[in-house]
């Protein structure tokens, strides 16, 4: 990875300064300092790993023309420095690079988690809600806000399906990789026989869309209002608060009713919507783009199953990048479940520097 040339680093490090400069001039409203600090946080840690190689650059320069000019003893000493610098120059180079790869421009927004019982029943939904908790309790060590929007409990205690909203810190990039089936392997609770049982839970991971990203035409919707009922068909309260909006040109539905106002029930299935027809769009861009990637991390396809949960074992196996960790307990509890998505992280990373490589 030797093709960022001096040129580059030296405009992103002057971009970097010139950032500083404008934001310390007192000149800007409020609104511009407030993008610009945006801009000046993207760019500080690509300009750390520019000036990282470019200090290694400069370093194995100097050490070089010392091995040709020092007399025996300084010689000997430069050749074991600059040996070291260049292992450590193609690691700088590569996390420069990694900076520099395009980035989603949704890897920073909130997301919608989704997750739905599958094949499996109630044992099926007791595994949803497992994973439901599972990424509660890696927002909450994330630093994240976790909100659940609806949720249609099993009888068991677990979930036939829930919905919650994810905010912080780059939320979407680290969970964009969840979409998919997630499958598990063990005895049930309400197995007698001990045999082993395989279920499986599908997971999706949208990011949040803004009012300005999906603009949605009153025209376009059928709002039915309903009382709402809870698990067994029981009246949860008795006015219509439970909302189902139908966005008719593209077919999607949205049921909301764990609010008793109506007008919060609308509200929070509103923003479900937009975050779905958000998702749409970025999908439907995705497939026109010429030669579009679909790198071994998967295309978050909700019908790939991608990783299996093997409670006999201990085990879980993601299997876009054949990777198993002995740590079942860790990852449900949520801190495991940060190596995976590291991961999964590096492996998209990989490919696409061998794509720039290739190309």
């Amino acid at each position: 990875m030797t093709g960022i040339s001096s040129d580059r680093i030296a405009s992103i490090e002057a971009r970097k300064q010139e950032l500083a400069d404008q934001m310390a001039s007192g000149e800007l409203s409020a609104e511009e300092f407030v993008r610009l600090s945006k801009d000046y946080a993207a760019i500080e840690p690509v300009a750390a790993a520019a000036r990282e190689v470019r200090r290694l650059r400069a370093e194995r320069e100097s050490l070089s023309a010392m091995t040709r000019d020092a007399d025996a003893e300084m010689r000997a000493m430069a050749e074991e420095e600059l040996h070291e610098i260049e292992r450590k120059l193609p690691d700088a180079e590569r996390a420069l690079a990694v900076q520099l790869l395009p980035r989603d421009a949704a890897d920073e927004r909130p997301a919608m988690l989704e997750v739905r019982a599958g094949t499996g029943g109630d044992e099926a939904a007791l595994f949803a809600g497992d994973l439901l908790r599972m990424y509660q309790r890696f927002a909450e060590e994330q630093g994240w806000r976790f909100e659940l929007i609806s949720a249609s409990a099993s009888e068991l205690g677990g979930y036939k399906e829930a919905v919650a909203s994810i905010t912080g810190a780059g939320v979407f990039a680290k969970l964009k990789f969840e979409s998919g089936v997630h499958r598990v392997q063990r005895v049930p609770v309400t197995e007698a026989g001990g045999r082993i049982h395989t279920s499986a839970a599908t997971v999706a991971v949208l990011p949040e869309a803004e009012d300005v990203d999906v603009q949605i035409d009153d025209k376009d919707l059928r709002i039915d209002v309903y009382r709402s009922s809870g698990p067994g068909g029981q009246s949860v309260n008795t006015t219509d608060s439970a909302v189902r909006i139908t966005h008719l040109p593209s077919g999607l539905v949205v049921i909301q009713q764990d609010e008793k106002s109506q007008h919060k029930n609308k509200a929070k299935a509103l923003k479900v919507l937009r975050t779905r027809l958000f998702e749409l769009e970025r999908e439907r861009l995705a497939s026109e783009r010429a030669g579009a990637r679909k790198s071994m991390v998967g295309s978050g396809d909700r019908s790939e199953r991608i990783r299996t949960y093997n409670f006999p074992q201990g085990r879980v196996t993601d299997h876009r990048i054949n990777l198993t960790l002995h740590k079942l307990e860790a990852i449900l509890e949520g801190p495991g479940l940060g190596e995976l998505t590291e991961a999964l992280i590096a492996e998209d990373e990989a490919q696409r520097l061998a794509g720039l490589e290739d190309a």
